[in-house]
């Protein structure tokens, strides 16, 4: 682009500025709604995906924190093993193996083998923000860090458009959010992993958990029925 060279010192002085002082610009938290319909009766709200559209900007500063976020995490050794998508070879393929695996490895034990498959709903809207940070600082995200991490999930804002015949949008008004992660955003899906990162430790010594993205599967196996029956109902 011809304009790259005019703008880009401009850009790193801001996103360094970002990066240094732990703020992250108000106006760089709007973001427009638009529903993706997912499946069932299309009259039902609760059927459609929110998926945030948000500027570019945000999205060039995100990808970086992010970067910087997960290489920290990976080099701590923090999520768990356990803890599939949104992270480098441990893709749905890589779940799925690993869930044939452990059924396939119970029957060749001749053991009793079942599963729980649980499916977390709207769990990008239900994130508690100051349960999240203290996750991280318990992670040693902390100081600056923690702080635009703070600055980035507070005072956001949005609205919902939808398209319809007319050649214009319908668009609702700006509301304040409160205790969201925006879908759609680089962030959000490591956020995620981070919130729910201590969920599997609960129930590892009981089960075999597989979680990917907002999906858990509790997969139990046990040589005699009357043991099984219990880690069932445990």
């Amino acid at each position: 682009m011809l304009s790259a060279p005019y703008v880009f010192s401009q850009l790193t002085q801001i996103y360094n500025k970002i990066l240094s002082t732990g703020v992250f610009p108000d106006r760089l938290k709007f973001s427009e709604v638009r529903p993706l319909y997912k499946t069932g009766d299309k009259t039902e709200f609760s059927n459609y995906i929110p998926i945030s559209l948000l500027t570019s900007f945000s999205k060039i500063i995100e990808k970086r924190i992010f970067k910087m976020l997960y290489n920290y995490l990976n080099d701590t050794n923090t999520l768990v093993d356990h803890r599939y998508g949104f992270r480098k070879k441990l893709s749905t393929g890589t779940a799925i193996y690993t869930l044939l695996n452990n059924v396939l490895l119970s029957f060749e034990r001749r053991n009793f083998v079942g599963g729980i498959f649980c499916d977390l709903q709207k769990t990008f809207d239900c994130v508690n923000h100051e349960i999240l940070l203290d996750k991280m600082k318990l992670y040693g995200i902390s100081g600056i860090p923690n702080k635009l991490m703070k600055s980035y999930l507070e005072n956001r804002y949005r609205r919902v458009s939808v398209y319809n015949n007319n050649p214009y949008n319908l668009s609702s008004s700006w509301i304040h959010v409160k205790h969201v992660i925006p879908q759609g955003s680089i962030l959000g899906p490591l956020l995620f992993l981070i919130y729910i990162n201590d969920f599997s430790l609960s129930i590892s010594k009981l089960a075999n958990p597989i979680l990917f993205a907002d999906d858990t599967i509790i997969i139990i196996s046990n040589a005699n029925p009357d043991g099984f029956k219990k880690k069932l109902i445990q």
